[in-house]
């Protein structure tokens, strides 16, 4: 049985955003692809759909930070759910992380009230 390594750094970054050196792995969690953005001009290595919180999760908190600690609750029980695409994107964001910098990409303007937020923070409380 291999040992796991700790994450080496988990970042939360707009799409938009220029790639920096020390990124590392670049993925995109949101389950659309951001507006504005030609195919051709996004700069990362993955892009992860299921990590993204489901439609109806999404719709209902509509980005409404005073739903914020709710909907945190509700989309950690979707990663939380055994046998899951949203399981599996987590597992897989984790392995990711365990090699290197991890930098999450989203195309949400509050970072603070937003999905990578909840999801870098499962990512690395899973490391251990």
């Amino acid at each position: 049985m291999t040992e796991k390594k700790p994450a080496h750094g988990v970042r939360i970054r707009r799409v938009y955003d220029a790639a920096e050196p020390d990124d590392g792995t670049r993925v995109l969690v949101d389950r659309l692809w951001p507006r504005g953005l030609a195919k051709t001009d996004a700069a990362f290595d993955d892009w992860l759909k299921t990590a993204a919180p489901s439609a109806e999760l999404r719709k209902w908190y509509g980005h409404d930070p005073q739903k914020y600690a709710e909907f945190a609750d509700r989309y950690r029980a979707e990663l939380a759910e055994a046998g899951s695409a949203a399981s599996a994107a987590l597992t897989r964001l984790v392995e990711l992380a365990a090699e290197g910098t991890l930098t999450l990409l989203t195309a949400t303007k509050d970072l603070e009230h937003s999905h990578p937020r909840v999801l870098a923070a499962e990512i690395t409380e899973s490391d251990g």
